[in-house]
């Protein structure tokens, strides 16, 4: 990402429940409304996730709060929205996606020359034992930093 991006939304909950495999910039169908909302950093990315579907890709699950201002104009703060992806893209993440564990989540969702851009990852889901061992090791790394000084 680049400077003149402004970053309105981050899922830190991704980074704890899987392993990230491999990174992509997508762009995404928004109403106006909901732009505004993601201005003013009222989204969030927490339990979403992203289901191709008829050679389409989709986002569910992200909530982006209604504008207070949008009166008629506001629409469902769940409601699926589609990712706007390439041919080749899509087949990458197609071909990805069916090799068992790995999913498509949504990392970040961000501003990039006007325009609102979603960080997409492929992962694949961590078990307890290996959240304990990542923890474990973290936490072995900031010992060695304290013992440092």
């Amino acid at each position: 990402m680049a400077q003149n991006n402004r970053i309105a939304a981050k899922n830190k909950k991704a980074y704890h429940d899987y392993f990230i495999e491999e990174k992509l910039e997508v762009g995404l169908v928004l109403v106006g409304t909901e732009v505004k909302s993601i201005r003013q950093g009222k989204v969030n990315l927490k339990d979403s996730y992203v289901n191709i579907k008829n050679g389409e890709a989709f986002v569910h699950n992200m909530h982006i709060s209604p504008y207070e201002k949008g009166n008629i104009y506001n629409v469902d703060p769940l409601r699926v929205r589609k990712l706007l992806l390439n041919k080749r893209e899509l087949r990458k993440l197609i071909g990805l996606t069916t090799l068992k564990g790995y999913s498509l989540i949504p990392l970040s969702l961000y501003f990039k020359n006007g325009l609102v851009k979603m960080e997409l990852s492929v992962a694949k889901g961590k078990k307890n034992y290996d959240k304990r061992q990542v923890l474990a090791k973290k936490d072995a790394e900031r010992r060695m930093q304290r013992q440092d000084y």
